[in-house]
């Protein structure tokens, strides 16, 4: 099943990104297209032109944050709407290719059915907050609550297709694969450093963290993985052109 988003932002390339009033000046992100031309042979002026025409810019040369308002809907729609945008994490930033949501009420598979602290944690906490856990005591898997609008819940991040800090990301998970260094929930923390300490974090406007807004990308729907309960329900999304998918569509 295809369903049209309304995220992406299409330039594959590494952004030096600056925080001014939330947003990072285009000007930045177009001086660093200019090295990248330069080093894959590709015109600068060709490499500009297309993120303008991909990325989501303001009339001001900025290019937009998500803020918590985004996260005031319900999961599927979060979920859905995330796939193209751009994850940033203290140096390292990556392309959501691949999300799962999860309702806080009546979903067997989302934590608020088994653990009482998740349900604490959309009563107390805020919408955009992260919501980190272990996950069989191996790899940390990075969620965003959901929580203001008609349901509330998380969005878990299944994937991304490493975009800027990838030297970073390497040294993480030495001997992988460049697509593969996010392909997957736990490779996804491992690669930008994320643990138990980004747990309710409201990061949407801190220095060096954030989601940006993209462009329009079409993306597929289909089961859940990874679980034994509601594994059903349609409620993973992603971009099925991506090479660094944790699981074909």
């Amino acid at each position: 099943m295809v369903i049209p988003s309304t995220s992406r932002f299409a330039g594959r390339m590494n952004p030096a990104l600056r925080k001014e009033g939330g947003n990072f000046k285009v000007t930045d992100v177009m001086k660093q297209a200019s090295a990248c031309a330069t080093r894959s042979g590709v015109p600068p002026e060709a490499r500009i032109s297309r993120l303008r025409r991909g990325g989501n810019w303001r009339r001001d040369g900025k290019m937009e944050r998500i803020r918590e308002n985004f996260f005031e809907q319900d999961p599927v729609t979060c979920a859905r709407g995330l796939i193209g945008c751009h994850f940033v994490w203290h140096g390292c930033v990556g392309r959501i290719v691949e999300t799962e949501a999860y309702d806080a009420v009546g979903d067997a598979a989302c934590h608020t059915w088994f653990r009482p602290s998740a349900r604490t944690f959309v009563e107390a906490g805020r919408a955009g907050d992260a919501y980190v856990y272990m996950n069989y005591g191996v790899h940390w898997l990075f969620n965003v609550l959901v929580k203001g609008g008609p349901r509330s819940g998380f969005v878990l991040f299944r994937a991304v297709e490493p975009v800027s800090g990838i030297e970073l990301m390497r040294g993480r998970r030495q001997g992988v694969k460049d697509p593969l260094l996010g392909a997957g929930p736990g490779r996804l923390t491992r690669a930008f450093g994320i643990d138990g300490a980004a747990h309710g974090r409201g990061f949407l406007t801190t220095t060096g963290c954030g989601i940006l807004r993209g462009a329009a990308v079409d993306c597929v729907a289909g089961p859940r993985i990874g679980i034994s309960r509601a594994a059903e329900l349609p409620w993973r999304f992603g971009d099925p052109s991506s090479p660094s998918l944790s699981r074909r569509f």
